[in-house]
């Protein structure tokens, strides 16, 4: 998509608006944040309704801990709503943690078997070979060369039996 310049050369604020959001990475970005909100969804309910029961269960409390709560004229400091959030922080960081490691599993599974398949180069053979440089005028020159193009020079290889 062609951005139009105005007439001091610099994009209109549109243009520059409709390049940024073309970009892949903002794309990428916006589907993270609704995957993201999903999985938030489900952890919460996983803390909800599967382990602040169980807590409750093991410490004979109530679902909410309300042991864990301080009332200040009416101000209430809810420790059990800070220990949930964390549980829910833990859990959701497993999670991710556990499907990035599967995830990038998978990838070094399916790079192994590309290169045992022999469908996928290894870096060293994917890498262009260094130029070939005159060592005396420092110019890049051809892989067969005997003469430097650009300063005459005899190089290695050189023969001329009228010299």
């Amino acid at each position: 998509m062609e951005a139009r310049m105005a007439k001091d050369g610099k994009k209109g604020i549109v243009a520059e608006f409709a390049e940024f959001i073309n970009r892949g990475n903002v794309m990428d970005m916006a589907v993270g944040v609704i995957i993201g909100g999903a999985f938030t969804a489900v952890v919460n309910a996983l803390v909800t309704n599967v382990i602040q029961p169980l807590i409750s269960f093991v410490t004979g409390g109530a679902p909410g801990m309300p042991g864990l709560s301080i009332d200040l004229n009416g101000s209430v400091i809810d420790f059990s709503a800070f220990i949930s959030a964390v549980i829910n922080f833990l859990i959701t960081a497993a999670a991710v943690f556990a499907i990035v490691k599967a995830m990038n599993e998978v990838n070094r599974l399916k790079d192994l078997a590309a290169e045992k398949a022999g469908l996928a180069k290894k870096a060293e053979e994917d890498a262009a070979p260094e130029p070939r440089v005159c060592p005396f005028c420092k110019q890049q020159i051809a892989d067969n060369a005997t003469r430097c193009p650009h300063c005459t020079s005899k190089l290695e290889g050189y023969e001329n039996g009228a010299e």
